[in-house]
């Protein structure tokens, strides 16, 4: 029976990129993990580690050895392996001799297809000791590194120059290279406070024994949680609120191996900047936490934090807030000059910045954006001036120094400088919420004005991009563009606007004067979003047959789009959907099979059910269609199930494809109506059963 004892594996380096540390971590745990369970290795809790300067992964309870197995082999048929005289023929041989053993040695399976030679082989199981450092060594290569370096004179490559590796098994080292560095039992401490080795007895005593004589954190998790915490706490005693963002919170845990807090101050004359402006300036170029009071007001008070235990922690304030204080100052001198130019007036400078080559400058696409916002603002019967006006200045932010400095502001100092140009409220709204959703998740425009926006501003890149060539491949997306659709989508469903994109598309591809391949530009768009149309849908609960069924009709509205698939999703929990959607796969393949043949109108039929079902569907077509025109697709499905027991009948008693051309003509138009009903919704014959 097979023992077990925890493994431990450190790789020490240089400070590691703050940004990617968790990533690598996890990664290295997953890889291991992986590698383990391909080589047959059972094991119990694992655990990653990640500082600054290390990544690390201890698995508990991993077995000392791969299971013993036996391997059956499969030979030639038993009639090919003797001759007439039982002499063994050359593929029996051969087959013994592949096997290692002799021919009397090999025994017959039976099967139903015949008699085969077979042999069943022993095979020892390999020792852990042996498989992890390849497991090890294959886990760092798969690393999602984006660019290795090298160092020194060495050929080795990592993220960073390293310096030791640990390797254990139990409190034995397991010997070997990784990256270069030889295997031990010594691990370093902080840089600082405690940089000589330190000997690792047991791999389960690894976190402790670095905190104990190390001054170092080993888990990333609970670093997190000491720092949040300790935040929260200074903040406190200033009389404020800790402003954490787990951004920043994560990339401040992967710069420090043991956080001390140290609270700072600043002029309070930058509480009159627009909060955004110091939280950036705090949270971007100094990893500061803003400190705000009860009521979300920013206080002239930040939290960093410190890698080292100082004897002196006034000096790392001070220190602190001297270098905060000119990126204040800086911020302060860029609102007020800027405000000294109205948006308006900074449009001529848009023709300066180019967009993208074939599509011309930041005053080509607001131009263009602002004709696609009117078309929309049109469609949707709203007034257009307000979004017309939003458009015009949209961009015009992008030319002030406060953005030029802090690019991620875009927007939102476009709204606050509109306001303070005397803009309608409406307008500087919209010009920041062109960019919402900012991200996965987060919130749509708020504003009809804001709305309109950015869906024009969404399609408008779409579209250029995609006619410039530049349609995203594999992971590559330098334009952001299946953002840019997930964004439109979003936009128009979760604020019930009934918006025709595919005109929109259409509208905005009209729009470019560059040559390009206008047809298959627009299909390959088209597929574009509809993929993510897709993928947004399954997110949200609905089935991929589902989707198919709407998506085989296409509706070009996303938000129609989704009021026909909640209805498919009810309707398939209807006791009659699963006759009818098998009803209707027959409907699809016999008229698919007699293209051509069906009567231009019904003419006499002949047997009672399809007599009743003609009656049936005729009713059916009155009730749907006001339904249809209040797009209360969920209550024309539910009468279009009441069809179910006729056209079950006719199925039963009908012949279709009878030999009478005149009657199978009007038969094939019966089901040409039928099958009309439910594609004026969905196909419901994609619905699985």
């Amino acid at each position: 029976m097979s023992e077990t004892q925890h493994l431990l594996f450190e790789l020490g380096c240089e400070e590691l990129p703050p940004a990617s540390l968790r990533k690598l971590s996890n990664a290295l745990l997953e890889n291991i993990q992986q590698g383990l369970k391909q080589a047959d290795l059972s094991f119990g809790e694992c655990k990653a580690y990640a500082t600054p300067r290390r990544l690390a992964v201890l698995i508990k309870d991993l077995v000392d050895a791969q299971a013993d197995k036996s391997i059956a082999k499969r030979g030639p048929a038993v009639q090919a392996a003797f001759n007439a005289e039982g002499e063994p023929s050359k593929a029996c041989q051969g087959f013994a001799k592949s096997c290692g053993t002799t021919v009397e040695q090999l025994s017959t399976l039976k099967t139903d297809k015949g008699e085969w030679l077979s042999f069943t082989q022993a095979v020892k199981g390999r020792s852990s000791v042996a498989l992890i450092p390849q497991i090890i060594a294959k886990s760092i290569t798969q690393l999602p590194i984006a660019k290795r370096m090298r160092w020194g004179a060495s050929s080795t490559e990592f993220v960073r120059p390293v310096h030791w590796a640990v390797l254990m098994y139990g409190n034995k080292v397991i010997e070997t290279e990784i990256l270069s560095l030889s295997t031990g039992n010594t691990t370093r401490g902080h840089r600082f406070h405690a940089p000589e080795a330190i000997t690792i007895d047991t791999p389960e005593s690894y976190a402790t024994l670095l905190l104990e004589q190390g001054k170092v954190i080993a888990d990333f998790g609970q670093r997190m949680q000491i720092i949040r915490d300790a935040a929260n706490k200074a903040a406190t005693a200033v009389g404020g609120i800790a402003h954490i963002e787990e951004d920043l919170l994560e990339e401040i845990a992967a710069l420090n191996e043991f956080p001390v807090p140290i609270t700072g101050n600043f002029d309070t004359r930058y509480l009159a900047l627009p909060a955004e402006v110091l939280i950036t300036t705090m949270q971007i170029n100094q990893k500061y936490f803003p400190v705000k009071n009860s009521e979300g007001e920013l206080l002239a008070h930040f939290i960093t934090f410190s890698n080292i235990e100082s004897k002196n922690p006034i000096s790392i304030q001070q220190g602190n807030e001297r270098v905060v204080m000119p990126r204040l100052a800086d911020a302060e001198f860029f609102w007020n000059q800027d405000r000294k130019l109205r948006l308006e007036e900074r449009t001529e400078q848009l023709s300066t910045i180019i967009f993208q080559k074939k599509l011309g400058s930041l005053a080509d696409k607001s131009r263009r954006v602002e004709k696609l916002a009117e078309f929309i603002a049109d469609s949707l019967q709203q007034d257009s001036s307000l979004v017309i006006r939003a458009a015009k200045l949209a961009k015009t932010d992008l030319v002030t120094n406060m953005v030029e400095e802090f690019g991620s502001l875009q927007g939102l100092m476009g709204r606050y400088y509109a306001l303070a140009d005397g803009e309608n409220p409406e307008v500087a709204q919209a010009i920041e919420e062109q960019y919402y959703p900012k991200q996965s998740g987060s919130a749509t425009a708020a504003s009809a004005t804001g709305q309109i926006l950015a869906i024009a501003e969404k399609i408008d890149t779409l579209t250029g991009i995609f006619s410039a060539g530049l349609i995203p491949s594999g992971d590559k997306d330098p334009y952001a563009l299946r953002r840019a659709a997930l964004g439109t989508l979003r936009t128009i469903i979760e604020n019930k606007l009934e918006i025709n994109l595919i005109t929109c598309i259409d509208f905005s591809l009209q729009e470019f004067k560059h040559e390009f391949d206008l047809e298959k530009t627009r299909d390959s768009l088209i597929a574009f979003v509809y993929e993510r149309l897709k993928g947004y849908s399954l997110e949200r609960g609905y089935t991929a047959d589902e989707f198919a069924a709407v998506f085989s009709v296409l509706p070009a509205e996303p938000y129609d789009f989704q009021r026909r698939l909640q209805a498919v999703q009810n309707f398939r929990s209807l006791a009659e959907a699963e006759s009818l959607a098998a009803a209707n796969k027959r409907i699809a393949n016999i008229l698919k099979k007699s293209a051509g043949q069906a009567a231009a109108t019904i003419g006499t039929l002949i047997e009672p059910a399809e007599i009743t079902l003609l009656a049936s569907a005729e009713q059916a077509e009155k009730e749907v269609a006001p339904l249809l025109a209040a797009a209360d697709y969920q209550a024309a499905l539910n009468c279009l199930a009441g069809l179910r027991e006729d056209v079950d009948r006719f199925f039963d008693d009908v012949m279709v494809m009878c030999d009478d051309l005149d009657l199978r003509a009007n038969r094939l138009a019966l089901l040409t109506k039928l099958s009309t009903l439910f594609l004026q919704i969905a196909d419901i014959s994609k619905l699985q059963s």
